[in-house]
């Protein structure tokens, strides 16, 4: 069974996929009325699941998303969670981004956390600014590298990519190359060094471990990039999703969005029109994310739920209500675990 979490702007979906005959899917809703930004679970503790929210703070469930519980405060300085992550090599270990732009790590799978200081003193801080609000910037997306645990990339939106060294407990901003605006950052464990990301400035790609970048932006015509997720198997295959700029990205009622697809590392981006996932106008950027076990790729738009088993060749709905008032949703987070 594969279970997917869809974080909405008001509500949790929990979608079970049970793909024994006798059984059919089913989906629940948890978390209504709260303005969610984020989910994270781990497949090595696939009961433990967190969903940020912009002004309740951090949930977690311990029974594998059947029911939810606010971390109670004060946990963090500021309610707005914007990222959660879990490390590939611990479960127990637990990221958390907020607005202002803070990160909080816990060794106990979120029972307490601590601030990791030392953020907004790198000297870029005074130019990092989120554009509706532009008094403020927030950790768009945390993620842990999986050939070194005490590695940590932070995208700040908009400002910065960040490199954590939990070792020697600093930061260090702004590699060569790297981009500005990151809303989302992908690594591959089985390719060394590797590091993607998509960002309201470009796509980029990394092979040493986020410390100079390359730009393949070749058949990208939409640039506005706000999620990736490379092949499970395949390091060299790549998805985005992008638009041409924030409104065509995130507003139902301007929406014009697109997936396209690098099929090898030495190709040009492709868009994939026709293949059964909804794209163009009115229909805001998908969120991608994997279920690597079974090489299955998800798509969250406001069109609903969508999954593809060969990449983008083809994909298909996954039947989860999706109701007129859930057009006017967009994404907010992807969460699978097989």
């Amino acid at each position: 069974m594969t279970r997917v979490y869809t974080a909405l702007r008001d509500r949790l979906l929990v979608y079970d996929d049970d793909t024994t005959p006798r059984n059919d899917p089913s989906t629940q809703v948890h978390l209504e009325d709260h303005h969610l930004e984020c989910v994270a679970v781990s497949p090595d503790a696939p009961e433990r699941v967190f969903v940020g929210t912009f002004d309740d703070g951090l949930f977690r469930s311990s029974d594998g998303g059947e029911s939810f519980d606010r971390l109670e405060p004060p946990i963090f300085e500021s309610d707005a969670v914007m990222s959660v992550t879990i490390s590939p090599h611990d479960a127990d270990t637990v990221y958390v981004g907020t607005e202002p732009s803070r990160v909080y790590r816990s060794r106990d799978g979120g029972d307490s956390f601590e601030h990791l200081e030392g953020l907004t003193d790198l000297p870029s801080e005074s130019e990092w600014y989120f554009p509706p609000r532009p008094d403020t910037h927030h950790v768009r997306w945390l993620e842990v590298d999986p050939f070194d645990p005490d590695r940590l990339y932070v995208g700040i939106e908009a400002g910065a990519f960040v490199i954590r060294d939990e070792g020697a407990d600093s930061w260090r901003e702004r590699p060569d190359g790297s981009r500005i605006d990151n809303h989302s950052l992908a690594t591959h464990p089985e390719r060394e060094g590797r590091v993607y990301t998509a960002a309201g400035d470009g796509y980029a790609m990394s092979d040493d471990g986020g410390e100079t970048w390359s730009h393949p932006q070749a058949g990208l015509d939409h640039r506005y990039c706000w999620s990736v997720c490379p092949h499970p198997a395949d390091p060299d295959r790549v998805l985005v999703s992008s638009a041409s700029g924030a409104s065509r990205a995130h507003t139902p009622e301007n929406a014009d969005a697109y997936v396209y697809r690098k099929p090898a590392s030495n190709a040009d981006w492709e868009r994939l029109d026709g293949r059964g996932l909804p794209m163009g106008e009115g229909v805001v950027r998908s969120i991608l994310e994997a279920d690597r076990e079974h090489e299955t790729v998800y798509a969250a738009t406001n069109r609903g739920l969508f999954a593809s088993s060969d990449f983008g060749d083809s994909w298909g709905r996954v039947p989860v209500a999706w109701d007129d008032e859930l057009e006017e949703l967009t994404p907010r987070g992807l969460a699978v675990v097989p």
